[in-house]
């Protein structure tokens, strides 16, 4: 927490700056391009990263998907994850982020910014809703990250319970499932320091539809945490011998 006070403090007047570019881009709505508004996106978290000492090392670029819509499915460990994420995903993509937490301050600007999804977890027609839109998105091309496990209040390499409802719209999209295996993420935000931090990013071979049709989505759920964890296993193993 240390950190993010500190990297907000020291790039306030970036962080006015970019709000109020947010909303006046909001305003303008289909003036501005998905790739014009994910360059801004990513200019703000070079900025964040430069400012709070931190860099995230990402992996497997190549083998995401050159065409059409997909969702990366990552574990969650902490405010970082999506920033990682998207600087180190080269073209334009967006998250889904719990309706509550997207209200915060910065947060509700950068899920406008990014045309993100706000998920509401306590009513289920707007889950359902939700859920129809990502999937129409991703269908038309739209590329999006999830993270299952929801929270992440001290997940730190651990990985918890994927939900099985979570995959749901990749079912129905029949997109690609991208695992994402996120290390050390929780460092930048969730350590009290102000230390040099590094993460990392792995992006793992694609799940495709035809792969993964017929398997229930709480089947798919653990197909993709297994990939997952035993990414993050050897990476931590590997950091510590």
């Amino acid at each position: 927490m240390l950190r993010l006070v500190y990297v907000v403090t020291v790039s306030l007047p970036f962080v006015v700056y970019y709000i109020c570019k947010a909303k006046y881009i909001e305003r303008r709505g289909e003036s501005f391009s998905e790739e014009r508004r994910y360059r801004m996106a990513r200019r703000c978290i070079s900025i964040m990263m430069h400012n709070g000492r931190i860099r995230t090392e990402s992996h497997g670029q190549e083998l995401l998907p050159k065409e059409g819509g997909y969702i990366m499915y990552a574990n969650h460990q902490g405010k970082y994850d999506t920033l990682g994420i998207m600087i180190s995903h080269p073209k334009p993509c967006t998250i889904v982020m719990d309706a509550y937490r997207s209200k915060l301050p910065i947060a509700d600007s950068f899920i406008d910014l990014v045309q993100g999804s706000r998920l509401d977890k306590s009513d289920m027609k707007n889950q359902m809703r939700t859920i129809l839109k990502i999937s129409e998105e991703v269908k038309g091309g739209r590329r999006y990250i999830v993270f299952p496990e929801g929270g992440y209040d001290h997940n730190h390499n651990d990985l918890q319970e994927f939900k099985a409802g979570a995959f749901k719209c990749a079912v129905r999209a029949r997109a690609p499932i991208v695992p994402v295996a996120l290390v050390d993420s929780y460092k930048p935000f969730g350590l009290n320091s102000l230390r040099r931090v590094r993460t990392q990013v792995h992006f793992l071979a694609p799940i495709y539809y035809e792969e993964y049709a017929g398997m229930k989505t709480a089947e798919i759920a653990e197909l993709v945490k297994a990939r997952i964890a035993a990414t993050v296993e050897r990476q931590v193993k590997g950091g510590a011998s």
